[in-house]
């Protein structure tokens, strides 16, 4: 048994007994919300108070609120794994909590106060989480694995140059693009590490035959290809070479997909929507390639929504719902609720980009976010009890 499926601590409320449990549902209620007040923003029938334009808030709540809460789910819960030692719980858990709402409240309330005191805010969050991993990856000897700390701190970085953007430019560039990449590699690195295991743990039980290829120095190289186009699309989106990397890199991704036999897993929802979910790194990764290219504008926005909705939505439900089944003792069993969830998030990531592209019909960008609320309004209800109650076993 490993130590973040051991059994909650009795003097801690359930919900703060593993990090998966509060980050899960607050970031899966925040990407509902942040969506569902979105599109009033738009339209000037609701405003912040925010020094961000509204587009900048809507991007930065998305990565910094919301996937950073995922984020620091999914590392307070795997750490202890690596590890072997008991997960980051109750007030230290709490505190990391309340840093996380009070940079969502500092970003939505900054208009109304410094600059550099809601930046501060807003950071310490990450600051937290990456010193938080740092002291039990060390306490733990488990030095492999401190490189995680490497996209966290970058992602801080990013936060940071987000707000200096924002002060000194008007509107965010580089920091929206370079928090993306981050993410996206992240999905490639974590990605790589669940993808084939659970598919080859399902098909040697379920489908005996091909597995998956283990991670080699083909993996290794496609995640590293990948780093460097995507750095090259946020300092130079618009050049030849950038351009070239990324379709290249969306090729080598593509074909690391295939060597996962994810086309033996449609039996198995659970699996195959990490496949799924994957699949929009390199669809993304080609769009943006193809934006800086052809210095068409629409492929780059493109490329930002694939990777948002697609698939940094597709890929944090994946995870949030096979986690949280996992290590709260239910049956690793898709029902059709979470295939719903499932769909609605696709569904979403593909209205999102039809929009892009007929920028005129606004029900594409309605029907999109519609569908995004239904599928993170539907993880908090179809897994928030078993967030809040106790392991069942």
């Amino acid at each position: 048994m490993t130590a973040a499926s051991q059994g909650t601590a009795s003097h801690y409320p359930a919900i703060l007994s593993y990090g998966f449990r509060p980050f899960f549902l607050l970031g899966a209620a925040y990407g509902a919300l942040v969506i569902l007040i979105w599109l009033p923003i738009l339209h000037g029938a609701l405003r912040t108070h925010s020094s961000f334009a509204a587009v900048d808030w809507h991007v930065h709540e998305t990565l910094f609120g919301y996937v950073a809460a995922v984020i620091a789910g999914f590392l307070l819960t795997a750490i202890p794994n690596w590890t072997g030692r008991l997960p980051v719980q109750g007030l230290p858990l709490f505190m990391l909590v309340l840093l996380w709402l009070a940079g969502r409240i500092a970003v939505f309330f900054s208009g109304e106060m410094n600059w550099i005191v809601a930046m501060a805010i807003d950071s310490a969050f990450l600051a937290a989480l990456a010193t938080a991993a740092a002291v039990e990856i060390v306490a733990g000897r488990n030095w492999r694995n401190l490189l995680v700390l490497v996209p966290v701190s970058l992602l801080l970085a990013s936060n940071v140059l987000f707000h200096i953007e924002v002060r000194f430019n008007g509107i965010s560039d580089v920091s929206r693009r370079l928090a993306i990449g981050i993410i996206a590699v992240l999905i490639t690195i974590i990605g790589g590490r669940v993808i084939p295991s659970f598919t080859r743990n399902w098909l040697a039980r379920e489908n005996p035959g091909r597995l998956p290829a283990p991670f080699g120095r083909f993996d290794g190289l496609s995640i590293v290809l990948a780093a460097v186009a995507l750095a090259a699309w946020s300092l130079a989106p618009d050049n030849r070479v950038t351009g070239i990397l990324l379709v290249i890199a969306a090729g080598v991704h593509l074909v690391r997909l295939a060597r996962w036999a994810g086309d033996r897993t449609l039996r198995d929802p659970l699996v195959l929507i990490l496949h799924a979910g994957y699949f929009f790194v390199p669809l993304g990764l080609l769009l943006a390639g193809l934006g800086a290219l052809s210095g068409n504008h629409l492929q780059e926005v493109a490329a930002i929504h694939i990777l948002g909705v697609g698939a940094m939505g597709t890929m944090t439900l994946a995870v949030m719902t096979r986690a949280t089944l996992g290590h709260t003792g239910h049956a690793l069993r898709a029902d059709l609720w979470t295939c719903l969830i499932y769909a609605f998030v696709i569904l979403a990531a593909l209205a999102r980009l039809t929009a892009v592209f007929l920028p005129t019909n606004i029900s594409l960008l309605h029907t999109a976010a519609t569908l995004w609320v239904l599928a993170f309004a539907g993880f908090c209800l179809r897994y928030g009890g078993m967030l809040m109650r106790p392991r069942l076993r």
